[in-house]
């Protein structure tokens, strides 16, 4: 009697076949289920979480609120701002916004507690715009102005910081608060130098000399042309009382061309010094 599977009993050619065969049906079915049934439900494949935005947030709320969503922080750094309050996130990455998967660290940078220091700059006999422009590049900020007589407008004498008065060098909490001490200009009041006829190199000697700062500078007439160029006309007039400090602005162009006395400036007739 024929026997169909007589091809597949064991020691023939067909049974090792056959047995091949089942085992890379079982392979492959193993694999196939590995794959794609097993890792993406252990990885939560195709799932994504947005990322929170946590900057300004104190670290002792990130456990609850990050465990909330399914993720989880890091500090790998820290800084200092006086923007925030200590241990605040100022800094995450992943930024806000961003899709990352369940479980996902969150590594921020945390807000000091103690600022850094750096040394206090040396502001003595500078003026006070310059101390202020020092300051800012310091990351320090001006606080009081203390006027005491002297005879320069504006001129730092000393720096103080919380009432005591500190030397340049003296190391301060980054972002500190300085209060400088000024001279007022002084009572004595000055004569207006008379430049009428100067050049205008000429008649920064007495100007600069009187402790006075050149102001505005007009041109009038025809500048141009061949001819000695020479200040007109300066106000405040000669021999007036002016401080330290106080500006003069001046009238400039061709020897003996009239300055009607209301004369009209514009934005042509204005040049820088």
């Amino acid at each position: 009697m024929f026997n169909p599977f007589k091809k597949y009993y064991a020691g023939t050619l067909g049974a090792v076949l056959f047995s091949v065969a089942v085992a890379l049906l079982i392979f492959f079915t193993i694999g196939i289920s590995y794959f794609y049934v097993y890792l993406p439900s252990s990885t939560h494949h195709g799932e994504s979480i947005t990322v929170p935005d946590i900057q300004g947030m104190h670290i002792n709320e990130l456990d609850q609120f990050l465990l909330e969503r399914n993720l989880r922080y890091e500090v790998n750094d820290s800084s200092y701002s006086d923007d925030y309050e200590p241990l605040t996130v100022l800094k995450q990455y992943p930024a806000a916004g961003t899709k990352v998967k369940e479980n996902r660290n969150i590594f921020i940078s945390v807000n000091r507690i103690t600022p850094p220091t750096v040394p206090m700059p040396n502001l003595i006999d500078g003026s006070l715009i310059n101390a202020e422009a020092v300051m800012r590049g310091s990351e320090l900020k001006r606080g009081r102005i203390q006027l005491v007589r002297g005879p320069f407008l504006n001129l730092v004498k000393e720096m103080h910081y919380k009432g005591r008065k500190i030397e340049p060098g003296t190391r301060v909490p980054k972002g500190s608060t300085i209060d400088l001490v000024v001279e007022d200009g002084g009572s004595n009041e000055i004569p207006t130098p008379d430049v009428v006829g100067y050049t205008l190199e000429d008649a920064k000697i007495p100007i600069f000399g009187s402790n006075l700062h050149l102001g505005e500078i007009y041109l009038v007439g025809d500048t141009v042309n061949n001819g000695p160029i020479v200040i007109l006309k300066q106000m405040p007039a000669p021999n007036q009382k002016m401080r330290a400090g106080d500006v003069i602005d001046v009238w400039v162009g061709k020897k003996g061309t009239p300055v009607p006395d209301d004369i009209e400036l514009n934005d042509q007739d204005e040049i820088e010094n």
